[in-house]
């Protein structure tokens, strides 16, 4: 079972399942949603079964496939996943087919079609699996820089007003950082061919490389600009609130929920490994911003009025969360890291997919212009209770181990740190809280008090406009719960925040082996 190509499989049946659902005809809609389901069901599927036929008491990489593609220049099509790279494998596994379940519905822009939408979504599928599976840096490269082209037309296309100046800042921001690391993958192919005799891209072999301290903080600062671009580290944060803000939902799930975590996990993957004497010089520096970050950030969540915005600005404090615990250094924190990246990619991504559905009903993205939905939609209003308070982290929801480790991990070598990290869970608290009262419970307010024929968006004539003075006496605006459809989207979430908030374990078991090797090598305490 374990001869069995899962990784490539993996890439090209969503690669394949692209190309099929771009080359249907017009009007075949509802075609291209079943085959993308269909699709995304197979690739979770797979990262089932490649789960299974993984061997936690095994070779640290796993799953191996090797192909010689650029013979000349020492590059491998290499993939391989050590428990680190599987469980991101999972996680991409169970979102893809609940954002393609909550698109369902979702009417495509002007002069747009709902089938290329799903083209990009599986296409950029494919390239999440590649990026977490190559063990060729190359490769990893390739990965990394074209999975920017599906996200950049999905934000461009089908996404918010301000689409088209959100996704060109995603996509240069990305793009810069992708340069910068190209530089370092140069010069890590020119030290590699001056101690081996020849060049390679082989991450086996890159990190048997005893590489000048000197040289080796250049190389990591090219890789580490690239990964905190992408995670984002504050002061490189400022392209995900418009995107994440302008984005269609399903691709606001993916962005947060899976995209930003490639920058966390080449710091564990590539910076940490195969530059250790730097990684340990600069921690300091990086635990600085991360802490900056989890206050910042949260500081400015508190004072959105935008719901989007907001949840894309808790995504910035909680990466300063996983950044504290891969550079304090320890097992126990660099493993509640990995999981923190699991379980805010499950909790995040729910409280986007509640925030859209809220939106689909209300035509609005602002916070004041709801109220009292509670009363009206009970389920919708519980599931973005369960979000909100595993976004905050509450004791039996997933985030809370994977915090609780983080912090208990980094105290011991980080104490000044991980104290004023602290500080971030009551400020998470508040701005969770303050948002799920406002558009919960109280009376309704601004759109939801326009009478029926006048309610914007979803459930009216299409505008976003806000109504601030509506007519006298109007009729209050019915507030429809989730349908059968939401609700087979939200409750493999609800139920994952749940489980593995009571038992992690079966997660810890993939993850700690993995996060051990990883500090073998940087030479770290564990």
């Amino acid at each position: 079972m374990s001869d069995f190509p899962w990784l490539v499989a993996m890439i090209a049946v969503p690669a394949v399942g692209a190309a099929v659902v771009a080359a249907l005809l017009k009007g075949r809609e509802l075609l291209a949603k079943q085959l993308a389901l269909a699709v995304s069901l197979v690739v979770l599927a797979l990262a089932v079964l490649a789960t299974v036929a993984f061997d936690r008491g095994g070779d640290r990489f796993q799953l191996t496939t090797s192909v010689s593609w650029i013979p000349d220049f020492g590059v491998d099509f290499a993939l391989g996943v050590d428990g680190i790279a599987l469980v991101m494998l999972l996680l991409i596994g169970v979102l893809v087919p609940l954002v393609v379940g909550a698109s369902w519905e979702d009417p495509a822009p002007e002069g747009r079609s709902m089938r290329v939408f799903f083209a990009w979504l599986l296409l950029l599928e494919a390239m999440m699996v590649g990026v977490f599976a190559a063990t060729d840096v190359f490769l990893f490269y390739v990965f990394f820089e074209a999975m920017l082209v599906p996200m950049y037309f999905l934000i461009g296309s089908f996404g918010g007003p301000r689409r088209q100046y959100a996704a060109v800042k995603f996509f240069l921001y990305s793009l810069v950082g992708g340069l910068v690391m190209l530089a370092a993958v140069i010069g890590l192919y020119v030290v590699s061919s001056s101690q081996l005799g020849e060049g390679t891209f082989a991450f086996d072999a890159l990190r048997q490389l005893e590489i000048d301290p000197g040289v080796q903080k250049l190389l990591f600062l090219g890789f580490f600009v690239a990964f905190a671009i992408k995670a984002p580290l504050v002061p490189f944060h400022t392209w995900l609130p418009d995107s994440g803000a302008e984005a269609p939902i399903g691709g606001a799930v993916l962005l947060v929920g899976v995209l930003d975590k490639v920058g966390t996990f080449g710091f564990l993957r590539y910076c940490l490994p195969l530059f250790p004497d730097a990684s340990r010089d600069f921690a300091p520096w990086i635990l600085g911003l991360a802490v900056a970050g989890i206050l910042y950030a949260a500081l400015l969540a508190m004072g959105q009025s935008d719901m989007k915005r907001l949840v894309s600005y808790t995504s910035i404090s909680h990466f300063g969360f996983i950044a504290l615990g891969i550079f304090a250094f320890t097992t126990e924190a660099g493993t509640g890291a990995v999981l923190y990246m699991v379980n805010h990619g499950l909790a995040t991504g729910l409280l986007f997919l509640v925030v859209g559905m809220l939106i689909a009903r209300g035509g609005s993205r602002q916070i004041g212009d709801y109220g009292g939905v509670a009363a009206q939609a009970p389920k919708l209003a519980g599931a973005f209770l369960v979000a909100g308070l595993a976004s905050l982290a509450l004791p039996g929801t997933n985030s809370f181990v994977s915090e609780f480790l983080v912090l208990i991990g980094s105290y011991p070598s980080r104490p000044v740190f991980t104290v004023v990290a602290t500080l971030g869970i009551i400020l998470a608290a508040l701005y969770i809280l303050l948002m799920y009262q406002r558009t919960m419970h109280g009376p309704p307010r601004g759109v939801l008090m326009a009478a029926p024929d006048e309610a914007p968006g979803a459930l009216g004539g299409g505008s976003t406009a806000v109504l601030t003075a509506p007519a006298p006496a109007p009729s209050r605006l019915r507030v429809a719960d989730l349908s059968g459809r939401e609700l087979v989207v939200v409750a493999p979430l609800v139920a994952l925040i749940i489980v593995l908030g009571v038992y992690p374990q079966p997660l810890l078991d993939l993850i700690e082996p993995a996060v051990t090797a990883t500090l073998s090598d940087l030479g770290a305490p564990r």
